[in-house]
C-alpha cells in the first residue's frame, strides 16, 4: 500500500538564518523577488513589464553600461590613492625641508613658511 504524499502549494525550502544587516536584507529580497519573476515567466503569467526588464538585462548595451560603470569605479578608486600619496608625498617633502633648515643652522621658523606653501 502506497503512502499518499502531501501537496502543498509553497514549495519546501530550507530556512536560512535571517540576515543581520540591511544589505543582507535586500539582498533576500531581491533573491525573493528574481525567483518569483522566474517562476511567473516560466508558467507564462509574467507581465510585459517583467519580460522586458529581463531583456534589457541581456542586451549587450547593458552589458557595455555595467563594464562602464565598473571602469568609473575603478577610475575612481585610482583617484582616491594618488590624493592619499599626494599627501603623504607633501608631508615628507616639509619633514625633508625641516631637517634640512635644522641642519643647516637655521631657526625652526624657516619649517612653518613651507608648510604654508
Amino acid at each position: 500500500m502506497a503512502i499518499p504524499r502531501k501537496t502543498t502549494s509553497v514549495p519546501n525550502k530550507s530556512r536560512r538564518k535571517p540576515p543581520t544587516t540591511p544589505e543582507g536584507r535586500e539582498n533576500q529580497l531581491i533573491s525573493l523577488a528574481s525567483d518569483l519573476a522566474e517562476r511567473r515567466i516560466r508558467e507564462g503569467t509574467a507581465s510585459a513589464q517583467e519580460i522586458v526588464h529581463f531583456l534589457k538585462l541581456g542586451s549587450s548595451r547593458e552589458r557595455l553600461e555595467q563594464q562602464r560603470l565598473e571602469h568609473e569605479n575603478k577610475l575612481t578608486e585610482a583617484k582616491i590613492e594618488a590624493l592619499a600619496s599626494q599627501e603623504r608625498i607633501e608631508e615628507l617633502y616639509t619633514k625633508a625641508l625641516g631637517a634640512m633648515s635644522a641642519y643647516s643652522g637655521n631657526a625652526p621658523a624657516v619649517q612653518e613658511d613651507y608648510e604654508d606653501g
